[in-house]
């Protein structure tokens, strides 16, 4: 096909947020290493489509196997749910040892060595192995997401020199070019100025928030909950509901200075928003704007503490200490004037709309519904929330817009929980990773997940369904260490796109512990791998699954550049 038919055959599709500020990369110069066959075409190697940590690791793995890439991005920001999203990294145990890849857990020392470089630690801090630059309870690296995006532009910035890698930010694919069983090409928008490009690539990759590829391409896809009839799963519902999706979250950053008062303007919603009481089943816990929610396991009422100077609050958790992201003790005295945390809490999941398949028009209703949502949060905060001296609010809460490098304060993108999936070559259902599921499936009390024989990689978190759009309250619940089959990352039949983020063969109920961020990560860097291998080989990446003597060989690449295919024993 003549791609300038093309471009004027495709319309645009809709969806997705307008950038808010200039590009973070400029676009660079023509490259040797690709071919321009017209003003407004490119091609690489690989196209993918979305700069989140799935897209990230999956370009360095296609890059470092001298692939060519062209990465899209719709927000300025590359990162995903640990910069654009505000999200601290949520992992396990192990993380700083094993179950992980060699290059995630670069990553993460590469943060750490930020701090130390730049910032004027105090001596304590600098001893520390394990540094942990706001001490949230959350993650053993919680930090600011300007910090995180230096790094992946620092891990990327070589390519981009050598002309191996080309980085659009702001663009946004709206249309694919697809005949039968192969995607020939994809369409963007530049979301600030309209202008249209064609990207063109033997593979494609989806590592957008929602898996927007998915209905583009025409690959088929699931949302939503399955019923139980059709995964046997104990935590599944009776009857299946492909719009019941988990919550979605607007973060926003807050530091607070004792004595100050940033108080904002009322929310134009916060009479809504602090009336609000959720209509879950099982039921909440009361008003959501309040310190107590249900015990995502027990689903009881439990009560939250809160205290921006990080004090404790009894045995009641501090939502302060949760993810904060600079802990001002860390740092010299005097450079921070407080602490600064990341609000992704219970009080601001918005679960009144869905946005997988919404129109534009919808999108941006919902997404303004929970900012309104978020700051009515700040607000409720600042001038109600019950303190331990028996007064109310704290004035001293103030927003850093500067944090979340945006003029409202707010996230970049929605934090994201729950997107398309593809209907694979093979699913990953609770009996394959749920503890208690696994127990009756095997006869006994297991410490290891179902062995895969096609495992490029491995993670772990435990089952957690956030409240849902068909106001379902939590679903949380043991699981256990699991791999990552490659099965789950090849679609059913369309031949050349593979997903990256959270748009792989799980369901409903597995989503829940695929979902987080180092295996994001794992998945991206699995799927970058695929990519070179299958070209390498001149198979398609159905082949290296089927085929016994390609999977083995594959794996043993992957194992040879860092990725572990195995939890020990």
């Amino acid at each position: 096909m003549n791609r300038r038919h093309f471009i004027e055959r495709l319309s645009l599709g809709s969806g997705g947020l307008m950038a808010s500020s200039a590009l973070a990369f400029p676009l660079s110069g023509q490259a040797a290493s690709f071919s321009k066959a017209s003003g407004q075409e490119y091609t690489a190697d690989v196209v993918i489509a979305g700069g989140g940590l799935g897209g990230c690791a999956a370009a360095l793995a296609a890059l470092r196997n001298q692939q060519t890439v062209i990465l899209t991005e719709e927000t300025d920001w590359i990162g995903g749910q640990v910069t654009q999203q505000g999200v601290p990294p949520d992992e396990h145990d192990w993380i700083e040892t094993h179950g992980a890849t060699r290059l995630y857990r670069e990553f993460r020392t590469s943060v750490r060595r930020y701090y130390q470089q730049f910032y004027p630690l105090t001596e304590a801090a600098k001893s520390r192995t394990y540094f942990n630059p706001g001490d949230g309870t959350v993650s053993k690296i919680c930090h600011e997401p300007k910090v995180a995006l230096a790094v992946l532009e620092q891990m990327l910035n070589p390519y981009l020199s050598s002309r191996q890698l080309r980085i659009l930010l702001n663009y946004k694919v709206t249309a694919a070019d697809v005949k039968g069983d192969e995607v020939k090409a994809l369409k963007a928008i530049h979301r600030p100025t309209g202008t249209t490009i064609v990207l063109t690539a033997p593979y494609f990759v989806d590592a957008t928030e929602l898996g927007d590829l998915l209905p583009l391409t025409r690959t088929e896809f699931v949302t939503g909950a399955e019923s139980r009839k059709e995964t046997n799963e104990l935590h599944a519902p009776e009857k299946a509901d492909p719009n019941n999706v988990q919550a979605f979250t607007m973060c926003m950053a807050l530091d607070y200075i004792p004595g100050s008062t940033f108080v904002i303007d009322k929310p134009k919603e916060y009479s809504f928003w602090s009336n609000y009481t959720p209509k879950f089943t099982p039921a909440w816990s009361g008003k959501l704007l309040d310190l107590s929610y249900s015990n995502p396991k027990t689903l009881v009422p439990k009560a939250l503490g809160f205290h921006p100077e990080g004090i404790a609050t009894g045995d009641k958790l501090n939502l302060w200490n949760y993810r904060r992201i600079i802990n001002k003790a860390n740092f010299k005295a005097g450079f921070f004037p407080g602490d600064i945390t990341l609000v992704n809490w219970p009080q601001n999941d918005y679960t009144l709309g869905n946005l997988i398949g919404a129109s534009e028009k919808d999108f941006t209703h919902h997404v303004n519904r929970a900012k309104q949502l978020s700051l009515s949060l700040l607000y409720w905060l600042q001038t109600e929330a019950p303190r331990p001296d028996g007064g109310a609010g704290w004035a001293g809460l103030r927003l850093r817009e500067d944090i979340m490098g945006t003029e409202d304060g707010l996230a970049k993108y929605p934090y994201i929980r729950e997107s398309r999936r593809i209907k694979a070559a093979f699913t990953i259902r609770e009996e394959h990773v749920g503890a208690e599921q696994r127990a009756q499936v095997t006869g006994k009390k297991e410490t290891l997940a179902a062995p895969f024989k096609d495992s490029v990689g491995v993670g772990y978190y435990h089952i957690d369904l956030h409240p849902s759009t068909a106001q379902n309250n939590y679903i949380d619940f043991g699981s256990l260490p699991f791999q990552i089959p490659l099965g789950a990352l090849i679609p059913q039949r369309v031949r050349n796109l593979l997903p990256a983020n959270k748009n792989i063969g799980t369901t409903h109920i597995t989503n829940g512990c695929y979902r987080l961020h180092p295996v994001e990560w794992s998945i991206g860097e699995a799927v970058g791998m695929l990519v070179a291998f299958a070209r390498q080989k001149q198979v398609i990446p159905r082949a290296v699954y089927e085929k016994s003597s390609l999977l083995e060989e594959f794996q043993k690449t992957v194992r040879s550049q860092g990725i572990e295919t195995q939890w020990p024993a």
